[in-house]
Parts: C-alpha cells; sequence; structure tokens
C-alpha cells in the first residue's frame, strides 16, 4: 500500500452524498465511513465502530483511532495521512490529507469533497495518524 493507493481511493469516493453512518461509496458516506471505506479498499486493517453519533463527544473519536491497530499516530503529514479535526468542543471530524488539499466527506458540503488545506482547515487538526504497512 502506498500514499497514491490511498488518495486514489479516497478519491474514488469524490461526489459521494454524506450521510451520517454512511459505509458505501457512490451511495453514503460520512467522513468515518471514508475512512474505513479507504481503508478497505486498500487493505488496511481496521475495525469499524458503528452507533456513535453525530457528534462524538467524550474524546469518543480519538479513542476509537487510538485503538485501531491499522493506524499509528505520527507527527508529520505526509500524504495519505489521516487527520483527526476539532470544530469546537472534542475532535469529531476526519479527512485524508493529500498534500496541499484535503479529502472528506464533510456535512456542511453534503458530500465527499477535495480543497485546499488553507490555515482555517489546517488550524482544525488535533492529531496525525498514519496507515500502517505504508511503503
Amino acid at each position: 500500500m502506498t500514499p497514491e493507493d490511498i488518495l486514489a481511493a479516497a478519491r474514488s469516493a469524490i461526489g459521494t452524498p454524506f450521510r451520517h453512518q454512511g459505509r458505501e461509496a457512490g451511495k453514503a458516506l460520512d467522513c468515518a465511513g471514508l475512512a474505513v471505506y479507504v481503508a478497505d479498499k486498500v487493505g488496511a486493517e481496521y475495525q469499524d465502530s458503528p452507533g456513535y453519533a453525530a457528534r462524538p463527544s467524550g474524546g469518543l473519536l480519538e479513542s476509537a483511532l487510538d485503538a485501531q491497530t491499522g493506524l499509528e499516530r505520527v507527527f508529520e503529514m505526509q500524504p495519505g495521512d489521516l487527520l483527526l479535526m476539532r470544530f469546537m468542543g472534542d475532535p469529531q471530524h476526519l479527512a485524508i490529507y493529500a498534500g496541499e488539499t484535503i479529502i472528506h466527506a464533510f456535512a456542511a458540503g453534503r458530500k465527499v469533497c477535495e480543497h485546499r488545506l488553507d490555515d482555517v482547515w489546517r488550524a482544525r487538526i488535533v492529531r496525525i495518524y498514519r496507515f500502517r504497512g505504508i511503503s
């Protein structure tokens, strides 16, 4: 698995409508669903955790990511990394870093999209995770 494989998988879902707990590219995805879809497409190990709230609280999303055996926390971003983000309060959003852009299923945008990682979005990043086994 390479960063290019991860980005190709993420980009294949662009345009998929946003739906909380969606798990099917082309039909419906949320930000966690996009991460699950990408992990599945590239053969990365993951454990899905359905049944979460639309706005996870109490550190739930971060704890779920830390428990993933197929992910590791890193401190420098590289394309293909999974970004944990916060809008207000607890971190509650995921995006895939693609260099100068991010790919994510965004409720406000109502679909999976790719756009520039500007200073506003960069300030939302709380943690960086990398799929294990990237070559």
